[in-house]
């Protein structure tokens, strides 16, 4: 087996909680007492577009919950949107401990709207643990398309087989492996520091 180099990681829902998922959006409805159906339906159409960079938080906004008069306002719903993204603190504590070995190039590969990715990279420190962002609204194209693993292959210039892929959802690791590349499906800390060991990592 060829020796790991790069560990490519989720963000949402491995060492955060999601930036912006449905029970989120359940939430904000339920907060700010906007329609459920109408929400849902603007969602659905410029979900796509958010989270790979062509729309930015307030046309996003325009177009989910500013397309008529409000009681509320903007600033309100992005402080609420911000406010989702929580730390799961024994995730980052063991990315820390992996970052701190300098064997690996570790990088992200998310699927995160532009906002609330920088957000997230600046409130969580994640540029002390990540070396790259290969992000949905950076790269255009969204997990689970394989070209956005084949982007990130061509982008780090590593074999596939000596990279390993973290992710809490199967259905983002099948590309991932089908291009050959190592893949964990986290469910914790524990479980996921012996299946990268299981792989040669040393932590």
């Amino acid at each position: 087996m060829a020796k790991i180099t790069t560990i490519f990681s989720d963000v949402g829902g491995v060492l955060l909680t999601n930036g912006w998922d449905r029970n989120s959006r359940h939430r904000l409805v339920e907060k700010f007492k906007i329609d459920m159906g109408e929400f849902g339906d603007r969602h659905e159409l410029v979900s796509t577009a958010f989270e790979t960079g062509k729309l930015d938080m307030d046309h996003y906004l325009d177009r989910t919950v500013f397309y008529k008069p409000r009681t509320f306002g903007r600033d309100e719903v992005k402080a609420f949107m911000f406010a989702e993204s929580q730390p799961f603190p024994d995730s980052l504590e063991f990315i820390a401990r992996l970052a701190q070995t300098k064997k690996y190039l570790i990088a992200s590969l998310n699927n995160e709207s532009t906002e609330l990715n920088q957000y997230r990279i600046n409130q969580f420190d994640l540029r002390n643990y990540f070396s790259a962002f290969f992000s949905s609204c950076y790269l255009g194209v969204m997990k689970p398309d394989e070209a956005i693993y084949v982007l990130a292959l061509e982008l780090i210039q590593r074999p596939p087989e000596e990279c390993v892929f973290i992710d809490d959802r199967a259905l983002n690791l099948e590309c991932a492996r089908w291009h050959g590349m190592h893949t964990i499906q986290f469910q914790n800390v524990r479980q996921l520091e012996t299946d990268l060991r299981a792989l040669g990592v040393e932590i």
